[in-house]
């Protein structure tokens, strides 16, 4: 006697495998998806710490000396922004022992008083055509003097703009 089971037509039995490696593809692709975009942020992130800073502001600046007198001159250029001016002085290569912690009113090493950017009321800006001074007291070393080689370094917020240097004339 036969028994007839007709379950339907014949099944593939590579179809069930096709199957599982299908669903199996959805993890891996998930893991891949996500591993790719954390790499790409890590890359944005590494390019925007790694990107250059501003560039310095380009201007032309003139020294001048007289007896305990150091003036500079704005020439042309950029306007620059006078709340933040770093200003280094050396006499003969030896850097003042109280450097000007410029805009200032009254500060040791320095008579009081500066004149424009250097001074604490300025309005702002340094733009073309402006003189700036202040005067170095006795008491700051080594003494500004006639005859003496003066270098003063300028930058605004810690990025170099100029270097000058002149001789200290007598009045």
């Amino acid at each position: 006697m036969s028994i007839d089971t007709d379950d339907g037509p014949p099944r593939d039995p590579t179809a069930d495998r096709f199957d599982r490696s299908e669903r199996a593809l959805t993890p891996i692709a998930g893991v891949l998806l996500l591993a790719i975009t954390v790499a790409l942020a890590g890359g944005v992130v590494t390019a925007a710490i790694d990107a250059p800073p501003e560039p310095a502001p380009t201007a032309s600046l003139s020294l001048s000396a007289t007896d305990d007198r150091i003036t500079v001159t704005h020439r042309g250029g950029d306007a620059l922004d006078a709340t933040e001016l770093e200003v280094r002085v050396r006499v003969d290569g030896e850097p003042l022992t109280r450097q000007p912690p410029v805009p200032f009113f009254s500060a040791a090493g320095f008579h009081p008083g500066p004149t424009g950017a250097f001074n604490a009321a300025t309005d702002g800006d340094w733009r073309v055509g402006g003189s700036a001074s202040f005067r170095v007291a006795e008491t700051n070393d080594p003494a500004v003097e006639p005859g003496r080689t003066v270098t003063v370094e300028v930058s605004v917020d810690g990025l170099p703009v100029a270097t000058l240097e002149t001789v200290v004339e007598p009045r």
